[in-house]
């Protein structure tokens, strides 16, 4: 069980993938609660956004005592207008603790029985059905979530224990009452920047595994070809000042500490006489061997940042007004805008194309063999002309990374005014965050065929003993589940099992 205070990737990836259950701490609860009762005694003689006015541009006009509670429900089943396929089980689990961050901070005025029903929702496996689309990106998401609120009222539709059903029917099931509108529940249920928060935590741990073993491949392949290790000494990665590569380098140096496929260029070349014009062995290898520090030392950077920037928002209250009951006042302004998420999902995106562009020219390197010169073409293990190894799926690796590139356009800077021209300028951050996904989704693929070439070079070289422990280890599992081939068999469902692994 966690006792949820404050959420980090590590709770997200916990709860979501892991499927642990959560509890708020006291020390939460308190906070909704004061919250809560401040604005109850605040709300009766003042004019606040919402609670007794009308919605976006409708804020010009008053809202009668008698509507209060209407007004709360009318937004929920108003902005339920989502279209396009229904956002992922994980994802929008990862917004619903995205939410649950916002409301525990105290600052939303709502009811108790909102988190309380948030955390059954979560706990049980009950997940909203909500389409991808329909995010602007301020106020927030504003469309998804109306479809998570819908069904926090008992409408609308889930997805329980698999099966899409209605909420209603799941909610009898489960002996669960649908909470009521106490004050502005429906409002604060709609505006923020959850939805964008939790696919980009998501995206954010699935771009960190995926990272850490592309690491893994950077190795695996200057073990392949025998390249010297120099290129990640300590010396070399220090005298140029970023944390990201210099700490590429010590992991690389790391995860190939015993491998004995290595050479040292100062034994061999530095520590004898060479009279050869032209040398078998190449002096430095190719950029996408040599250069692994400089090109994913600033892919770790922007994750580094990433990683600070979504947690800073998982934690913070997003929606619009503030209700500060320490100062006892009731802030109007935009808390819900979602330039930061959006920015940093852009910003992930492009980090995740490069290392794809990496690992395909790695790829393209094992294949090619008048480049490699020591592996047959394709790393075909079977009869030249007969056979054709991995030569197929190339084309797969090559399109898809291609893909990427395309996607890699920043969202950050497309704006579309809106809602009146209320929405002048939005952050299109759930758009950004969906495009990420895609872009992380699409590098798994292609991470997946380098890994099988990967480990097909290394049966054709025989150099499995000489591999370091680390990536032996490596070796050894996906060797488990992907044996070496020498026929032709379709490999679309060994892509599958590849990226399975990747994830795990």
């Amino acid at each position: 069980m966690i006792q949820v205070d404050k959420i980090t990737l590590n709770d997200v990836e916990r709860i979501v993938l892991e499927r642990e259950k959560l509890e708020l701490s006291e020390k939460r609860i308190s906070l909704v609660e004061k919250s809560y009762s401040f604005l109850e005694g605040f709300a009766n003689t003042r004019i606040i956004y919402g609670i007794n006015t009308g919605f976006g541009p409708m804020a010009q006009y008053r809202v009668s005592d008698e509507d209060r509670t209407a007004l709360q429900y009318n937004i929920i089943r108003s902005h339920s207008t989502g279209a396009g396929a229904p956002l992922g089980e994980p994802y929008v689990l990862a917004a619903m603790i995205a939410r649950l961050g916002t409301f525990i901070q105290g600052k939303s005025g709502i009811h108790r029985e909102v988190v309380d029903q948030l955390v059954k929702y979560i706990n049980e496996g009950i997940v909203p059905f909500v389409p991808e689309h329909g995010s602007v990106g301020a106020s927030g998401d504003l469309v998804q979530l109306a479809h998570l609120a819908l069904t926090l009222i008992g409408e609308g539709e889930v997805f329980y224990k698999g099966e899409l059903r209605q909420t209603a029917d799941v909610l009898r099931q489960l002996d669960i009452k649908p909470f009521g509108m106490h004050i502005r529940e429906g409002l604060s249920l709609t505006n923020g920047t959850s939805f964008m928060t939790g696919i980009g935590s998501l995206n954010l741990i699935y771009a960190k595994k995926l990272f850490e073993k592309s690491l893994i491949a950077g190795v695996m392949m200057n073990e392949i070809a025998g390249s010297y290790d120099d290129f990640m000494s300590e010396v070399i990665n220090t005298v140029r000042h970023h944390e990201g590569q210099t700490y590429v380098a010590q992991r690389m140096r790391e995860i190939s500490r015993d491998s004995k496929c290595m050479r040292d260029r100062e034994a061999e070349l530095y520590g004898q006489i060479h009279t050869e014009d032209v040398f078998d062995h190449k002096v430095q290898p190719y950029y996408s061997l040599r250069c692994i520090p400089q090109i994913l030392g600033p892919v770790y950077d922007t994750f580094v940042n990433a990683q600070v920037i979504v947690e800073d928002e998982l934690n913070s209250a997003c929606d619009n007004p503030i209700v500060d009951p320490d100062t006892q006042n009731v802030y109007h302004g935009g808390n819900f805008h979602g330039d930061y998420i959006s920015f940093e999902m852009d910003k992930v995106k492009i980090a995740v194309t490069k290392m794809t562009m990496l690992c395909e020219r790695q790829m393209n390197y094992l294949f090619h063999d008048r480049i490699n010169g020591i592996l047959p073409p394709f790393v075909n293990l079977g009869k030249l002309g007969l056979n054709y190894g991995l030569q197929a799926s190339q084309f797969t690796a090559c399109s898809t990374t291609a893909e990427c590139q395309t996607l890699s356009n920043p969202m950050y800077v497309h704006s579309i005014p809106n809602n009146n021209d209320n929405q002048d300028i939005v952050s299109m951050g759930t758009n950004s965050a969906l495009i990420a996904r895609h872009v992380i989704e699409n590098a798994y693929q292609v991470h997946a065929i380098h890994f099988m070439a990967i480990v097909q070079a290394v049966d054709a070289l025989g150099i499995a003993d000489k591999l370091s422990s680390a990536t032996r280890k490596v070796y050894d599992e996906v060797r488990a589940f992907f044996p070496k081939f020498s026929d032709d068999t379709p490999k679309y469902k060994d892509i599958e099992r590849m990226i399975a692994y990747l994830k795990a």
